[in-house]
C-alpha cells in the first residue's frame, strides 16, 4: 500500500478525497489521505503559498515512505505562488513552480523531487460536476434544471475549461442557476452520485493527475 497524503484547502475537498477518490484508488494499492490546510484551529480558506508549503514540507519529513499532493483551485489561491505571473492564470506554469521550490527547500534528502505531486484545479472544484449535467442536476434534488446545465456545458470543450471570468465561475453559474447551493453540503453529494469513472472521462487535466497517482509504486508499508 502506497501512502498519499493531500493536502486541501477546505472542508468540500477533504471530504471528496476521503469518499470519492480513496475507494477508486484504494482498489490500485494507493491510499489516500486528505489534510485540511493549516493548523488546529486555523484549518482551511486563506490558501497561502506559505501555509501549503509548510504544511506539504511538514507531511513529507514526517513520513519518509509516503508521498504528498495537493488539491487547490486555481481561483483559490492566495499570495505567494511561484509562477503565478502569467494572465491568464496558468496552473501547470504553477504546478512546476511549486515542484521546483520545494526541490529547492527539501533537497534530495527527503526525495522532493520524486514525492511531490503538485496539482492545481484548472478554476475550481464545481468544474468537475459539469461532467454529468443530468446527475449535476439530479444531486442537488432539481432535476429540472438539467437542461440549464446542459446549455452551460456544451458551449466548452471540457468542464474544465468552463469560465469566461470571475464573474462566470462554474460555482457562480450554479448559484445563479440554483441560489441554495452550498458546496460543503451539494458539492460532494453531486460528485458522488457522478462517480469517478464519469469526471476522469470528461476531465483530462483532472484524469492525468489521478492517472499519475494510480502508477505510484506501490507495495509501500
Amino acid at each position: 500500500m502506497t501512502r498519499v497524503y493531500v493536502v486541501v484547502e477546505g472542508q468540500t475537498e477533504e471530504t471528496f478525497v476521503n469518499a470519492v477518490l480513496a475507494p477508486d484508488l484504494g482498489h490500485c494499492g494507493v491510499f489516500l489521505a486528505a489534510r485540511l490546510l493549516g493548523t488546529a484551529g486555523h484549518r482551511g480558506g486563506n490558501v497561502t503559498y506559505a501555509r501549503v508549503k509548510r504544511d506539504v514540507a511538514m507531511l513529507l519529513k514526517q513520513d519518509k515512505s509516503a508521498y504528498c499532493t495537493t488539491l487547490l483551485d486555481l481561483y483559490g489561491l492566495g499570495k505567494g505562488f511561484p509562477g503565478d505571473t502569467a494572465a491568464p492564470r496558468r496552473p501547470t506554469d504553477i504546478e512546476q513552480a511549486m515542484n521546483n521550490d520545494m526541490i529547492g527547500a527539501l533537497g534530495g534528502t527527503w526525495r522532493a523531487d520524486i514525492r511531490f505531486i503538485p496539482y492545481i484545479q484548472q478554476y475550481e472544484f464545481e468544474g468537475l460536476l459539469f461532467s454529468d449535467p443530468e446527475r449535476l442536476a439530479r444531486g442537488i434534488s432539481q432535476p429540472q434544471l438539467e437542461n440549464n446545465f446542459q446549455n452551460i456545458r456544451a458551449k466548452f470543450a471540457t468542464p474544465e475549461e468552463i469560465n469566461d471570468s470571475p464573474q462566470t465561475a462554474p460555482s457562480r453559474r450554479i448559484l445563479q442557476i440554483y441560489p441554495p447551493y452550498q458546496k460543503p453540503t451539494h458539492g460532494v453529494l453531486v460528485a458522488k452520485a457522478m462517480g469517478l469513472a464519469v469526471i476522469r472521462r470528461q476531465c483530462p487535466r483532472f484524469n492525468a493527475w489521478i492517472t499519475r497517482l494510480e502508477s505510484l509504486p506501490t507495495g509501500k508499508t
